[in-house]
């Protein structure tokens, strides 16, 4: 009861720091047990969750209210594990590449669904960490729009860890002026655009800065076992 105290208390502290403006709250549930994710989607109106980890996911996923969860996968995702999630999740927020995108492709036609992906993008430019490179950006979605089972809706960035807000915002300004050239351009008509950054320690300044979407664990949840 203690534990689902401090939950709704820190649920109801990110609100009051959102306010009115429309950002989704997407609650990154690593960890997170699934009797509490459905205690957040019952009580405390949580409609978005995000696993990184295909095999917790697929462990979770019976034990988890569906009705009142959209389920996201938001971890970087091997081409073999696609075909365990394709039926499970809403939007896969990690695409980041050519050879992905066919599989993920693949998958969702052998089910007869269209796969609703986000680009992620390596805002930083650090060496070995996933992502698009910014520059390269365009010339990807050019070369995945002949894929017609999955929709670009957006894009993600994981911004590198900083010191202070400041230097949090500069990587999801860039971000968010990638994000409307793309909308600009027309590339896949994305309809309902997402712009999916900002983590507990820098949601603030990433919806400063635009983002619709935040991904949070900590704040909501308290530090992972």
């Amino acid at each position: 009861m203690k534990e689902k105290l401090l939950i709704k208390e820190n649920f109801e502290n990110v609100r009051n720091k959102i306010g009115d403006k429309n950002v989704t709250i997407l609650a990154a549930t690593k960890t997170v047990p699934a009797d509490i994710i459905n205690y957040a989607a019952n009580e405390l109106s949580l409609t978005d969750i995000g696993e990184n980890r295909v095999q917790e996911l697929l462990e979770k996923y019976e034990f988890l209210d569906k009705e009142k969860l959209n389920i996201h996968f938001i971890g970087t995702l091997q081409t073999n594990k696609v075909k365990y999630i394709i039926d499970k999740v809403c939007l896969i927020h990690s695409l980041d590449s050519v050879k992905l995108a066919a599989e993920i492709n693949r998958q969702a036609k052998k089910i007869g669904r269209v796969m609703d992906v986000l680009v992620e993008i390596n805002i930083g430019e650090e060496e070995g960490k996933s992502g698009i490179m910014p520059d390269t950006v365009m010339s990807f979605l050019d070369e995945i729009s002949s894929f017609d089972s999955i929709r670009v809706k957006g894009l993600m960035t994981l911004a590198p860890i900083c010191a202070n807000l400041s230097d949090y915002r500069k990587y999801f300004v860039k971000t968010y002026q990638l994000f409307i050239d793309i909308l600009q351009k027309k590339l896949h008509n994305i309809d309902s655009p997402i712009l999916s950054m900002g983590m507990s320690d820098s949601y603030e300044a990433a919806i400063e800065c635009g983002a619709n979407m935040i991904r949070l664990g900590t704040a909501l949840f308290g530090k992972r076992i």
